[in-house]
């Protein structure tokens, strides 16, 4: 156990050390900018194209910017300031006009951006031709659309630390309704995406380092093809294609076939994945398709299982055949998020991004808690994938045998459990729920090559704090870790809501160093 701590805390001290120089590296790249989305007021799925937004400083014209056919826009700025932002109002087609908002009037508005804020600025469209009266309640009474964007832009100066609380207003017991319901959300997907980094260590020792950029593959991967896939995203399919294949002849046909005959049938399947890539990227560049977003969610899991899968059966069971000292396994893990980061990085670009549709929702008011229907969705799934978790782990035969080599690697090997093949299934579970958490934690906040960086740290906290090794700590650590966050942003700044995260799991360390479910028998 001594062992085990020294190690998660050298990792915990590494990523102290490493994430602020990145921060700080991403945000002397970025710079300051304003974006945003225009949707029809019918069909918020569809985007408006065309509509002209000029951005002016001290009457100078700064910069324009136009909606695509998604109806985006992004005007990068000089610097921090006061802007005006004025939308053309012959830009915008004869059917729509501009909603009137606290903050939008005659479709001008003044924005205060700050150093290194990339800030949301929605603009609103109503069906033209509406009635006066309906106006005049609007600009008497906000609607929620107008809520959503007050939200969003005080979620804006907080979007450096990953987190963004929509629509956080009023006395100190709605802030805390409000807040607790926030740090719920914020739990639940730090618990989906954590339980793979408890599995992956109770079964191999292992600090995976990678989880983190793990969950920003599967955001990405579910931003692609959500957006619509053309020429990367079909190589990628077949390339994870060729590697699903291969990992699933090495799971189930391994001692069935003679080794050479499986090698041989593993380097054909993955060269095969190769070539079909090739092929499309070469001769059908601009061959496209488009999926809602819940089917590039489902393809995005099912990669990022063959990702997990793929490098445990080709990076860490070798290692582990070769005896490789878990500090040097660690140290393998921090170069492969590294290698993963960047890669992403080089293929996507660090601009920052949304899921189309999703940008601008009306809230959602239940009692005191007002949410965008989006969050209620991320709750509803990481609900039920945590209790499907659960289940698989009490009662289903894997599920027992990924809980008995989590707990004694040795003793379950000796029972006559395939510990290898049980690994490899960890680590597929670990990657598709990695790669679910990365696209719940994009749906609620934004999409970037360090998402799953920033989240890392508190990923770390929530299985410390759950108990080193167990899925159930996980769940509860993480849940925990979320509302700690949310809640201290009652009495201190943003900037600390990780921090407070951060110094309950050292004061987890000091009182019960084996966590809230770590003990002997252990449950997940």
């Amino acid at each position: 156990m001594r062992t085990r701590l020294v190690t998660v805390l050298l990792a915990l001290i590494t990523a102290f050390l490493v994430i602020p120089g990145a921060a700080a590296t991403a945000d002397e790249e970025g710079g300051e900018s304003l974006h945003g989305q225009i949707v029809q007021p019918d069909d918020r799925d569809q985007g408006v194209e065309g509509i002209e937004i000029t951005v002016f400083q001290e009457g100078d014209e700064i910069v324009a910017a136009a909606t695509d056919p998604d109806g985006m826009w992004e005007a990068e700025l000089p610097g921090p300031g006061t802007y005006r932002v004025v939308v053309d109002q012959e830009s915008i087609p004869d059917d729509f006009a501009v909603r009137e908002t606290p903050m939008l009037s005659n479709g001008e508005a003044e924005v205060e951006v700050e150093s290194g804020d990339r800030r949301p600025f929605i603009v609103l469209l109503d069906v033209a031709g509406a009635s006066s009266g309906a106006e005049a309640e609007q600009s008497e009474s906000p609607s929620p659309d107008d809520e959503a964007t007050e939200g969003d832009d005080e979620g804006s100066s907080a979007e450096d630390e990953s987190v963004e609380v929509e629509g956080v207003s009023g006395g100190f017991g709605e802030r805390f309704v409000q807040l607790t319901a926030a740090g719920l959300l914020f739990g639940l997907v730090i618990a989906v995406s954590a339980i793979g980094l408890s599995l992956i260590f109770g079964t191999t020792q292992v600090i995976n380092f990678s989880h983190g950029d793990m969950v920003t593959f599967g955001a990405m991967m579910a931003l692609l093809f959500s957006s619509g896939a053309a020429g990367m995203g079909n190589s990628l399919l077949a390339i994870f294609a060729g590697l699903g294949v291969a990992v699933l002849l090495g799971a189930f046909m391994e001692g069935r076939l003679g080794r050479t005959v499986l090698v041989a049938l593993q380097w054909v399947s993955v060269m095969a994945g190769i070539a079909l890539a090739t092929v499309l990227g070469v001769f059908f560049p601009d061959l496209g398709w488009k999926v809602p977003l819940w089917a590039a969610a489902g393809i995005a899991v099912v990669m990022g299982a063959v990702l997990g899968g793929s490098l445990e059966r080709y990076l860490w069971r070798p290692l582990r055949k070769r005896n490789v000292a878990l500090i040097q396994m660690f140290i393998v893990s921090i170069g492969l998020a590294l290698v993963l980061r960047h890669v992403i990085l080089v293929m996507f670009g660090a601009n920052r991004s949304r899921y189309a549709g999703f940008q601008v929702q009306e809230l959602v008011h239940i009692g005191p808690i007002s949410m965008p229907p989006r969050d209620l969705v991320i709750m509803g799934v990481a609900v039920v994938v945590l209790v499907l978790v659960a289940c698989l782990l009490q009662f289903t035969r894997i599920g027992k045998a990924m809980r008995a080599v989590s707990d004694n690697r040795d003793l379950a090997e000796s029972s006559g459990i395939d510990v290898d093949r049980v690994t490899l299934y960890v680590w597929l579970l670990g990657g598709g729920l990695a790669s679910l958490g990365g696209v719940l934690f994009g749906l609620n906040q934004v999409v970037d090559y360090e998402m799953g960086f920033r989240l890392l740290l508190l990923m770390f906290a929530a299985v410390i704090l759950g108990g080193l090794g167990t899925a159930y700590g996980a769940m509860v650590g993480g849940i925990s870790v979320g509302l700690v966050a949310m809640l201290s942003t009652l009495w201190f700044p943003t900037q600390l809501m990780q921090a407070w995260a951060l110094a309950l799991m050292i004061l987890m360390l000091l009182v019960r160093p084996q966590g809230l479910l770590g003990q002997r028998e252990r449950v997940g």
